[in-house]
């Protein structure tokens, strides 16, 4: 399944290199590839809250540590990232943009992070007792408790 999804976000990568051929567009690009597959490669590494490296993650570890190979400093927290950058809607997102998700306290609504990979797909550090895995982010369990998406890169 992830030589699947890898595939896919090569793909939907090679689409937004279309863009142009601006520095900082390339930049941008080059960028999400380094996010996505530093994310994929973490596929299978458990869970550990406060996590932020290889011998485990939790969500917001997780991204920061995929954005770091990328050279791209985020918050620590959930409640930061999702201020990295401008919010764009679900149909908007493009592979390495950051989904937030709310699972208990709406009043709290950013509680969960992943990293978009196009084709309704999300990487993610879910929960304790689990690992690193791919999800489909059109099933109910994940649109119900959507609160949006943020592109850091553009």
């Amino acid at each position: 399944m992830v030589r699947g999804v890898l595939l896919t976000v090569v793909v939907l990568l090679s689409a937004c290199s279309s863009l142009g051929s601006a520095p900082a567009e390339r930049a941008d690009y080059d960028s999400r590839k380094v996010v996505v597959a530093s994310a994929l490669d973490q596929i299978g590494v458990p869970y550990v809250y406060g996590g932020t490296s290889p011998a485990g993650f939790d969500c917001s570890g997780l991204v920061m540590f995929s954005y770091a190979r990328a050279g791209i400093s985020l918050p620590r927290s959930t409640t930061e990232m999702i201020k990295a950058g401008p919010r764009i809607g679900l149909a908007e997102a493009k592979p390495g943009d950051l989904l937030f998700f709310s699972f208990r306290d709406r009043k709290r609504p950013t509680q969960h992070v992943g990293i978009y990979l196009g084709d309704e797909k999300m990487v993610h550090a879910p929960v304790s007792g689990s690992k690193v895995q791919i999800v489909d982010v059109s099933e109910s369990q994940w649109t119900s408790r959507f609160v949006g998406a943020v592109r850091v890169l553009r």
